[in-house]
């Protein structure tokens, strides 16, 4: 598997978006800051009632917050057309002074998004919007000229970019179109279905990134594999951290720090984004020993090699 090394690994946390949490969310987003995370998330499902929007959150969010970054995870690009995503991640740029990520996806609950009156892709049309996207959120960051893109799913003439400058961005890639997309055009990569480190997933995804990304004369090392992670902390060490299917399960505070130490120093990790799973633990003391806890040992181990 790939092993990429990075300047600095993120370490963040995934927030809740049920229309009935709002006072968790926000209380843990505002935890999340202090304890000194680098990165909260929220899901993007506006098709669903009892979710709310995620970038609406995201904007409330950085306004309750000073240092940490808000990331969409990852963004519903046939919901949000591509100009105005544009202009969305470069207002909360502005406001939030530059404290945003663009996590971005194809999309995928078709039936869902054709309750919203959206047209039906199919995973190639979906990959191709995608990338199109991409190429139109970066032309329209940074300042310059007038743009005028005349795409297959996206036109803008003439348009002013804001003279902010585009944030990372990292896609929810699985498929080998999608993978190409991100070698070719992103900044990381947040593989889905939770995979991690150790699974086939990321070992058959990350040589296509790779590839991509060296056929477009970029440096694959700089393309950070951000993982989401679930998983529950204990007391005492587990006989065993991983399930049957190899998916990792938590563990004692030890066992996390061992896992993600060498996740970072062998498999070349970027970043962690952690979700609570549930269990006898509240999300408040899971939040405090992850950020507390397990995210300073990491840094530190990582740190001294």
């Amino acid at each position: 598997m790939n092993a990429v090394t990075h300047e600095k690994v993120l370490f963040g946390f995934g927030l809740e978006t049920g229309v009935g949490e709002v006072d968790a969310l926000l209380a843990h987003a505002t935890q999340a800051d202090r304890d000194a995370l680098d990165l909260v998330t929220l899901s993007d499902h506006p098709y669903f009632a009892d979710r709310l929007d995620a970038y609406a959150v995201l904007g409330v969010v950085l306004g309750r917050t000073v240092r940490v970054t808000g990331a969409v995870n990852v963004t519903n690009v046939p919901s949000r057309p591509a100009p105005m995503l544009a202009r969305t991640v470069t207002a909360l740029s502005a406001l939030s002074g530059g404290r945003v990520a663009l996590g971005i996806g194809a999309g995928g609950l078709w039936d869902d998004m054709a309750r919203l009156g959206l047209p039906r892709r199919s995973p190639a049309q979906a990959v191709r919007a995608m990338e199109e996207a991409i190429v139109v959120v970066k032309a329209l960051c940074g300042g310059g000229d007038p743009v005028t893109f005349d795409g297959e799913f996206y036109q803008v003439a003439g348009l002013v970019p804001a003279s902010v400058a585009a944030p990372p961005i990292w896609t929810g890639s699985g498929g080998p179109m999608s993978l190409a997309v991100t070698g070719r055009l992103a900044d990381g990569w947040l593989p889905g279905y939770a995979a991690d480190w150790r699974s086939a997933r990321v070992a058959r995804s990350r040589p296509l990134i790779d590839a991509a990304a060296a056929a477009a004369g970029r440096d694959p090392a700089q393309i950070a594999t951000i993982y989401n992670l679930p998983g529950r902390f204990t007391a005492a060490p587990l006989a065993a951290t991983r399930d049957d299917a190899g998916r990792w399960i938590g563990g004692s505070v030890t066992q996390w720090v061992d896992e993600l130490t060498a996740a970072v120093l062998t498999s070349g990790a970027g970043g962690f984004v952690y979700f609570p799973v549930q269990d006898d633990t509240t999300t408040d003391l899971a939040l405090g020993t992850w950020a507390g806890e397990v995210v300073p040992a990491v840094r530190e181990a990582v740190a001294r090699g």
